[in-house]
């Protein structure tokens, strides 16, 4: 379990579920709650009990043995008594109780403009209602944090009304304030200020909660932290309402490899990759590839300056080992590769050519000549190393599996508005002309499930593939229909497939005329399978 000292507190199933597009199944929460715990949080927020019926079950479930966390403890969240009411009978104050989570975070304001105009109270009674629901929390032998809202602003309006709301928590036994930039309005010199400044002016615990408003939220949770808290707050991804919240991940990273702060159990940062992507998953997002840390981009290099230095020391151009944080190097093949990037790919790829400079050369050229038209290897690794294996030539070359002697794609108007798609493919295979004719649901459709229908009497292990991804992008250069067009192809393996080969590969194919495109692409697709099948 995480210690004491520092605490890392995770949001992502109460505020990061704010994020517009998000909706979260009791399931789905149990399910981002044990991925938290994996990467090795110190507390997990799990919701509003009491305002929320499924953060009530979600609490409900836990505690009835649905959730085993080895590192994480489990937070309510909620808020302070409501005005004019006493404790005792509030009964939200009570679903917090009724939880059972060790853990209460309360929601205090802390800006004298939002006390009168929101709660439309005074800031005297709002002080009493701090007090005396941490005091009655505490007297149930709760943990209770308290969350004190728009505090930045309120300080920036009245710099003493928050340090008079975090007394009133610690006088009542609160055991960390936060400072919340509930706007997200600040940058990090002045939260630095403020933090420093509050530390010397109150006897709590300082955290910090920041929003992402001003694209600050990360950089603005270090300033805090260099200046005296010892508590961040933060969610999976930086997912939140708005433009969102911290990115948790960012932060533990830059807290554990920048600051030196041992806030994780040992081996728990090198999962922060794959839980980043599974919460994703969970939360159906795509995951952001160029998220700091995390992102299948973070650690890709793109230039051929960079991959010369890295071909010498991959530190050079990194600015950490990707496997510690769970990640992993990316050479990405363009227009501006030079030989070291093409060497460092190939080896990727395992298809060593640093022992063939001519080979390298040539695919140097090529690469170059076909990005100027259009081609792009930069997301299509496996079109790069059938590139690659066909310039090698020998025992590397791809194998002739089969030619293509022709096809056709013909679309069917009918009288009533519907559309058909037929592809006729004639292939040779093994000695043998093959004819296949197929229907799809459009003239791509048609093409692949013809061309694998026509080689599956040769290949059977074709009935394991499936087109599972179809992009399509108009390039610049020429106006209209008569554009060049660029075509990706994902391909996958369905489940029943047993041969130890990659999951998922994607190809490309240009061409003036889409279906070309797609057909070079498909053409691609099918070689690469087989060959990874056959070797």
């Amino acid at each position: 379990m995480q210690t004491d000292a520092f605490h890392v507190f995770d949001t992502t199933l109460r505020d990061g579920a704010q994020r517009e597009g998000i909706s979260y199944s009791v399931a789905d929460k149990l399910a981002v709650a044990r991925l938290l715990d994996q990467v090795g949080v110190g507390f997990i927020e799990g919701g509003w009990p009491g305002a929320m019926p499924k953060d009530s079950e979600f609490f409900a479930r836990a505690a009835d043995g649905e959730l085993i966390l080895k590192n994480a403890i489990l937070s309510a969240f909620g808020a302070t008594r409501r005005a004019g009411v006493a404790v005792e009978d509030d009964a939200q104050v009570q679903a917090l109780l009724d939880s059972r989570a060790q853990v209460i975070t309360l929601v205090a304001k802390s800006d004298v403009a939002h006390v009168e105009l929101a709660l439309r109270t005074t800031p005297e009674e709002n002080l009493a209602m701090v007090h005396d629901t941490v005091a009655f929390l505490r007297a149930h032998d709760r943990r209770v944090f308290i969350d004190c809202e728009h505090f930045f602003d309120g300080y920036q309006r009245d710099s003493g009304y928050g340090v008079a709301v975090l007394e009133a928590a610690a006088a009542a036994g609160a055991s960390v304030g936060v400072l919340c930039d509930t706007n997200g309005g600040m940058l990090p010199v002045g939260v630095r200020d403020i933090v420093v400044d509050v530390a010397a002016r109150t006897s709590l615990r300082l955290g910090i909660h920041t929003q992402n408003d001003t694209g600050c939220a990360v950089a603005n949770t270090f300033a805090a932290v260099d200046a005296g808290a010892t508590h961040v707050q933060g969610t999976a991804n930086g997912y939140g309402e708005r433009a969102g919240n911290a990115d948790l991940f960012a932060v533990i990273g830059g807290l554990v490899t920048k600051m030196g702060l041992d806030v994780l159990p040992d081996g728990a940062l090198a999962e922060m990759s794959r839980v980043s992507h599974a919460i994703a998953e969970i939360a159906n997002l795509a995951p952001d590839t160029h998220q700091a840390y995390v992102g299948t981009s973070s650690f890709a290099h793109k230039a051929g300056l960079h991959a010369s230095a890295i071909k010498v020391k991959p530190e050079l151009y990194n600015h950490l080992d990707p496997a510690v944080v769970g990640n992993s190097q990316r050479i990405l093949v363009t227009e501006m590769a030079g030989r070291a990037s093409i060497e460092l790919k190939s080896r990727e790829l395992g298809v060593d050519v640093a022992s063939r400079p001519e080979v390298v050369a040539e695919v140097v050229h090529q690469i170059k000549e076909r990005e100027a038209s259009g081609w792009s290897y930069e997301a299509a690794d496996a079109s790069f190393e059938l590139l690659l294996r066909d310039a090698l030539g020998g025992e590397d070359a791809v194998a002739e599996l089969f030619t293509v002697e022709s096809y056709r794609v013909i679309i069917d108007r009918r009288e009533d508005g519907t559309l058909v798609s037929e592809a006729t493919v004639k292939v040779h295979a093994n000695g043998t002309r093959v004819i296949s004719t197929e229907e799809g649901n459009g003239p791509v459709n048609a093409l692949d499930r013809a061309l694998r229908s026509a080689l599956q009497t040769v290949y059977p292990q074709l009935r394991n593939f499936e087109l599972s991804d179809y992009k399509v992008r108009i390039l610049a250069g020429r106006a209209g229909t008569d554009a060049v067009t660029r075509v990706l192809v994902e391909t996958s393996q369905t489940p029943n497939a047993t041969a130890a080969n990659p999951v998922s590969w994607t190809t490309v194919g240009v061409h003036g005329n889409v279906i070309e495109a797609s057909w070079l692409a498909l053409h691609d697709a099918v070689r690469y399978g087989l060959l990874h099948e056959t070797r």
